[in-house]
Formats: structure tokens, sequence, C-alpha cells
């Protein structure tokens, strides 16, 4: 069969926007739509909106006052955050406003997004703009990665985290563990240590299903065991014409070595399941139930709330250390110049050092502006919070996923692996042999 080019590509999300759009509703569009300008204000204010999920509750607050800020010094530009779910829910609306012609002006989402919004045309490149602006100089390498594809600049990062072991030291000091796991030998060790059955109280806490979540969470050790998702040789290319998708391998050794070790958690009995695609829900934790749980500095500000004793720990790696960054990109969908040029304003006051300094303190987000980072408020919130000193240190080893435009499909693929393997419905081998099958009937 010969690969899909770019354009088949294309269609084919079209027509599923096309179809979504159908499902949805004209009601769907209506609450979408871009508000038009205020009774009674100027006529030359642009009123943009920005669609996002940030999640927390008390996350939301936050951005809500960052933005009132912004329109307080900004007249002539006003911006409404307005929530509209979680990354599952958002995708149907986000294709359903393109193809009804009523996008949102800005998007807070995962980078993952990227290359369907290329491929729809439905968002506006950054790099003409960007290249122009001191802050340049001040974004955090590592995610540069996650901005770029084929060539351009099609995003900025708004907040990024990477994954973590959050931890009970108390838990820890009752089991007469006084020194922290590095490798995944001595994370099996001190789960099994960690595991009462009496009290039903288990090592550690791991995500099931087959959502972006528990790939998100899993990709770390398929990372430190050596594995990659894409082939190093696997080059993007320019050409309208050429094939969408890089060539991917899933059925490696490093990635069922990275299968073998979960499964060999469960099998130890010294590590539970989630509940289906609820793996980020902190309550056995938080219960002493589960000592440790994977998650990000996100959950910084709930877990302090509830006043339990709580650590990080970076995972302990294979072969050499890794984690998966995470956090949202900002997006500039195309409107009018008039509104794209807004939009981009509202962009470089995101990037600034006050923004980053102000969302990362108090949301525990870490600050995509490296002169933020070191800035004297920051190191002081720091100073008071050292679990978020773990996340700094592991960025150098972060990884971004990839962001080309059969990401989703990808992601569905080897999260069913994955759930396969947690639920002993299949061995490792077997289940990316699968993965690797159901991959390559959609990539060719």
């Amino acid at each position: 069969m010969q690969r899909a080019s770019r354009t088949e590509s294309g269609s084919s999300l079209l027509r599923l926007a096309c179809y979504l759009l159908i499902v949805l509703g004209l009601s769907m569009l209506l609450s979408g739509c871009q508000p038009a300008t205020a009774p009674g204000t100027s006529e030359d204010v642009v009123h943009l909106t920005l669609w996002h999920g940030v999640n927390p509750p008390p996350n939301r607050d936050v951005l809500q006052r960052l933005v009132d800020q912004f329109n307080q010094t900004h007249p002539h530009i006003q911006v409404e955050p307005l929530y509209v779910g979680q990354s599952d829910q958002q995708i149907p609306k986000i294709l359903a406003a393109i193809v009804g012609n009523a996008p949102p002006d800005l998007l807070w989402y995962a980078p993952t997004l990227t290359g369907q919004l290329v491929e729809l045309d439905a968002i506006v490149p950054l790099e003409d703009w960007l290249t122009a602006l001191p802050l340049k100089a001040e974004i955090d390498p590592a995610l540069w990665e996650s901005m770029s594809w084929e060539g351009h600049l099609w995003s900025i990062p708004f907040s990024v985290n990477n994954v973590g072991i959050f931890y009970r030291p108390s838990l820890f000091a009752a089991a007469g563990i006084t020194t922290l796991p590095t490798t995944w030998d001595e994370l099996r060790q001190v789960a099994q240590q960690l595991t009462d059955s009496n009290r039903g109280q288990f090592g550690m806490l791991l995500p099931l299903g087959r959502g972006e979540w528990t790939v998100f969470m899993w990709l770390p050790f398929l990372w430190s065991n050596g594995g990659e998702l894409v082939a190093a040789d696997s080059v993007q290319s320019t050409e309208p014409t050429a094939a969408p998708f890089p060539r991917v391998q899933l059925n490696t050794p490093a990635a069922i070595g990275a299968l073998q070790f979960w499964q060999q958690l469960l099998q130890d009995g010294s590590a539970i399941l989630s509940q289906p695609e609820r793996g980020y829900e902190l309550d056995r934790f938080l219960a002493g139930k589960v000592a440790m749980q994977l998650t990000g500095p996100w959950t910084l500000a709930q877990l302090q709330a509830t006043g339990v004793d709580f650590a990080v720990l970076p995972i302990p790696r294979a072969v050499r250390p890794a984690t998966s960054i995470g956090g949202e990109n900002l997006f500039v969908f195309k409107t009018t110049p008039t509104r794209e040029q807004a939009a981009r304003v509202f962009a470089e006051y995101v990037l600034s050092e006050s923004f980053q300094t102000e969302w990362a303190i108090h949301t525990g987000y870490l600050p995509v502006n490296v002169q933020s980072r070191q800035s004297s408020a920051y190191q002081q919130f720091v100073r008071q919070q050292p679990a978020v000193e773990v996340f700094l240190q592991q960025a150098p080893y972060g990884r971004s996923r990839p962001i080309f435009p059969g990401y989703s499909r990808l992601s569905d693929a080897l999260g069913r692996a994955i759930e396969a393997v947690l639920l002993n419905q299949s061995t490792p081998e077997q289940a990316l042999q699968q993965a690797q099958r159901r991959w390559d009937l959609i990539s060719r």
C-alpha cells in the first residue's frame, strides 16, 4: 500500500471534523463563537477568546487574574478565557469550531495537537514574529522541540512540567526506608517494602487506561530504557506531498522491557491500578493507601492545601535518566490580521518574566522563561517548596512527545497495548506487536 499523502491526511481530518460538526450541532458553534464587540464599547477594541482546559479549578482563578492584569494594561485588547473541558473533551469542540469557521483566537493545549491543526490550516506560524522578539532568548531551550514542525514554529510554551514520583515520607520512615530509589531494581524493592496487605497499603499506584495520561506516564520508562518512539533516521520533510508520518517503532526491546517493569510491579503485588482513565486522582495517595504515585508539579498547590506530608523523587533510571515534558502551548488561530496581531501581543505577555513567575508560583508549573526561574521571587518560592527543585533538576532530561499529525492515533495504539498488559490480557511482546500492526495500517 502507498503511504497516505499530506493532502489525504488533511482531507480525512476535515471529513472527521465535518462529521463532528453535524453531531455536535449548532449549539456547539454558538458556544464557541467569538464574542462580538460588546454593546456600548468602542469598535476599535479587539475582543479575543482563549480556550483552555486549566485544572484544578484554583489554577483557573490564577489564569483569570493574570488575564485581568493584561486587560487592564491593554485597553484596546480584551481577552476572555473560556474553560472548555479537559483534553479529550476539547478535541470535538476544536474541530467543529474550525469547520464552522468559528475558532477561538487562542488555544491552550498540549503541543501534540500541532500536526492536526497544521493539516487543517487552522493556525498561524510564529517564527517571523518570535524571531524579532528579545524574549526568544529567554525560552527554555528544551521546549523548542515542542514548538517546531517541518521548519516552522507553530506555538509558544505557556506552561511546562515533567513527571516525577510523589511519595509519602511518613510511610517511607515507617517501612525503615532511608535511601530513595535511583534505579528500577531499587524502585521495585522499595515498592515491596512499602506494601502492607494487612493495612491495604500498596507501594505504588499505576495509571490504568488507554488514554494519553497513561501514555504520558509510561513514556519516561521507555526513554529511560534507551527506547524511542520515532526512528532516529526518520526525518521530517517540508514537501507538501510528503508522507505525514515519521517511521514509528513500537515493538522494540526497550519498549518491551519498560512494559515488563510495570507488569512486574503488579505481579509483585506492590502496585495497584487506578480507576480507568483516572490515574491523576490523588485520593489513595492522600489516604495513605499508596506510598508513591506518578504525577507532576501541577498538583503541588492541591497537596499543600491538604496538610498531608509529601515529597518528590526523580523517576529512577534503567540505562539513562528520563522524564516526560508536559504542559501546554499557546496556539494562534487564523482569523483576521487585526485579531492575529492582538493575539500575538497577548502571547508575548504570556512569555514574559512577570507572567511566568506569577503563574509558576501560584500553580506549581515550571516557568518556561529562564529569567523567571532565576528571579528572586521564584527562587524564594523554590526554597519554601523543595519539591519544585526536583522537577527543575529533571528538566534537562525531559523529552517531548512527537507532534506530527498522527500522534493521537499512535497514542491510542500504545495506550491499548499498555492497558492490555496491565489487565493481564496480553504479554508485552504480543501487545506491542498488535500496536505496531495497528499503527502500520493507518500510516501506510
